[in-house]
Order: C-alpha cells, then structure tokens, then sequence
C-alpha cells in the first residue's frame, strides 16, 4: 500500500497543484472583472460578466488557442524529422527568390499543405475523393438507419404499456456500454471462425463471409455496428420530443377521423421539427467524425474501409504527416461545418427555436 502511494504521489501532486492554479486564476478574474466592471464602470452586466468570465477564459485556452496553433502548424513542415523543443519546424517557403505569381507563392508555398490534401495522397495509395465519397455514404447510411430506428422505437415507447421502463432501460445498454468495449465485442463476432454471424451462416447451409479482409463486407461490418451503438441515443431523444406534445392535439384528430399515418404525418413529424433537426446535425457530424467504429472494426488496415478522421490519424501518427494533418483536419471541419450551415438554412429546422 505504502509503495502504491509512492507511486501515485508524484501524479497526485501535480493534479493538485493544477487544481489549485485554476481555482486561484478563478479567483483573481472574478476580483478584476469585480474591481472594473462593479467599481470602476459601475455596470449593470458585472454580475453575468463574473459569472461567464472563468467560462470564457477556458474556452479561449481550450478551444479557441489550439484552433489558431492548429492553423498556424498547417501552414508549416513539420513532420516526425522536424519535430522537437527547439522547434526546427517552419513555414513552408518557397526556395526560389523570385516566384512567377502570388498565386504560385500561396498553392506551392505557404498553402501547400492544403493543396496536398486534394492532389496527393492522404493514405499509401487513396486519394481524399473516394475517402470522402465512402465517408459520405458511411455517415449517410448510419444516419437513416439511426432515425429510422429511433423514430420506431421511440414511437413504441411513446404508448401505454406494461413493463415499458423495462424497455427503456434495456434498449438504452448499447449507448451506455463504453464505446471502445462494445465495439471489440463486435469485432470478435466478425471473426471468420469462431464469430456469431460466420456460424450462423454455416448452420443454415451458407458460406462464411470474410467479414475482415473482403472490403465490402469490412465496410458492411462497421455499418451494422455503428447502427447498433447510434440507435438507443437518438431513441432518446426522439421520445422526449414525442413526450413534450400535448396529447389535445392527437385527441382533436381522433374527433376529426384522422388515421395513425395522418396523426404522425401532420402532428408528430412538425411539431418534432425543431427535436429532429439538431439531432440529425449532431448525429451527422458524430458519424463523420466516428473514429472507434472504423479502427477498430478495420483490423486489418484496409485502405478500402478507411473515412476521413481514420485516415487523418492514419497521416498524423502512423505516417507522421504533422503539417499535413492539421490542414487535412482544417478540411475536414470546413466540410462539416458547411453542411451544418446549409442544412439548417434549407430546412429551416431552427427557426421555431430562434422565433
């Protein structure tokens, strides 16, 4: 016991002394947002400025300073070489002194990085196109399955029935087992031997299928898994939004002949409009960005199974692309935050919230 706590003591002692930075840094902002604002400004907003100060601090040192250092380190050459205290990495320059054009200067220079990303590989052989596209169909696939299941499960639950926390509870294990477990519980089920599905298959007189090493079914494995984990959250979510409807409303449609199809139709799909929207962007973005599911599901590194965020950290710790992963992640965001932008304006999902 002794010897554990003398291991641990070194570690103990610097989350402490963490701890206590914050909270003194806590304190001192709250008394210099106080003595300005409260004394010197005499302003009515002190009290929320105290109050989103130490919020806002740590999302400047925490967000917003690693986005502009990200940035900052795409435009450079770092790379497992050029890596170290002394950072011996920097801007990528021309060696020419006289560049042809700006142009020339920016796409071959300073912005090479990014150039790269669209003309030279972001894995051993694949390209970012046929990434993106298996990323796209990836995170499409996942995301009907994800409300399509959701909506029925939830659509079950949302009724009186016996034993239905029951119900709730079971159907939620699969988002509240760690991630990481579930999915190598599944990789195991894959297995072209000893796996569930292979032993299935041989049972009913059918081939077993190379869930691992055929690419199509390494990419139909990942699907299947993925679905199983996604559904339960946004079963959630979707039955709060169907538990927030007022029952008057079904009640009236009831008294007007309206059918269960038409009740759904045009009292649940609208009124679950401003639920849906977001869950469908924040389980968008989280399917494209999923890193779990295809790593580990892709034991055998198959280029053909990779999307964008594998194949980021595939350049990044792998291949030791340093520079290159951060314009590739600068990408990657830009991507996703454009559909986030257009999605919203074309659906106008949010604009019962903002009203």
């Amino acid at each position: 016991m002794d010897t554990l706590l003398a291991q641990l003591a070194p570690s103990l002692r610097e989350v402490g002394s963490t701890v206590a930075f914050i909270l003194l840094g806590s304190i001192v902002l709250e008394v210099l947002i106080y003595l300005l604002m409260g004394k010197v400004l005499k302003s009515k907003y002190t009290l929320p400025a105290m109050l989103v100060g130490p919020a806002a601090v740590g999302l400047l040192a925490l967000v917003v300073y690693p986005l502009i250092w990200e940035f900052n380190l795409s435009l450079t050459n770092m790379s497992l070489r050029r890596f170290g205290d002394k950072a011996e990495y920097t801007w990528i320059a021309c060696q020419a002194a006289d560049p042809a054009t700006i142009k020339n200067w920016l796409t071959d220079c300073l912005l090479r990085n990014y150039v790269d990303v669209f003309r030279a590989p972001v894995l051993k052989q694949a390209y970012i196109l046929p990434v993106f596209l298996r990323t796209v169909l990836w995170t499409f696939l996942n995301v009907v399955f994800h409300v399509a299941g959701g909506m029925g499960l939830a659509l079950l639950l949302n009724r009186p029935m016996r034993g239905r926390g029951l119900y709730r509870a079971l159907l939620i294990l699969p988002w509240a087992i760690p991630q990481v477990i579930a999915v190598l519980a599944w990789r195991g089920e894959f297995h072209f031997e000893y796996g569930y599905f292979n032993i299935i298959l041989t049972r009913i007189g059918l081939d077993p299928i190379q869930w691992k090493t055929d690419p199509v079914w390494n990419f139909v494995s990942m699907v299947m898994t993925n679905v199983w984990l996604g559904v339960p959250f946004m079963m959630v979510i979707l039955l709060g939004g169907m538990q927030s409807i007022s029952g008057e409303y079904y009640e009236a449609a009831e008294m007007d002949g309206a059918t269960g199809v038409q009740q759904f139709r045009h009292i649940t799909l609208p009124l679950l409009r401003p639920v849906i929207t977001p869950a469908i962007i924040l389980g968008t973005i989280w399917t494209f960005n999923q890193f779990n599911v295809p790593f580990l599901i892709n034991q055998n590194e198959l280029e053909t199974s990779d999307i964008l965020v594998t194949a980021l950290f595939r350049a990044a710790f792998q291949y030791n692309r340093y520079g290159f992963s951060a314009a590739f992640a600068f990408v990657v965001f830009l991507v996703l935050l454009v559909y986030s932008v257009l999605y919203v304006r074309v659906t106008g999902g949010l604009r019962e919230v903002a009203e």
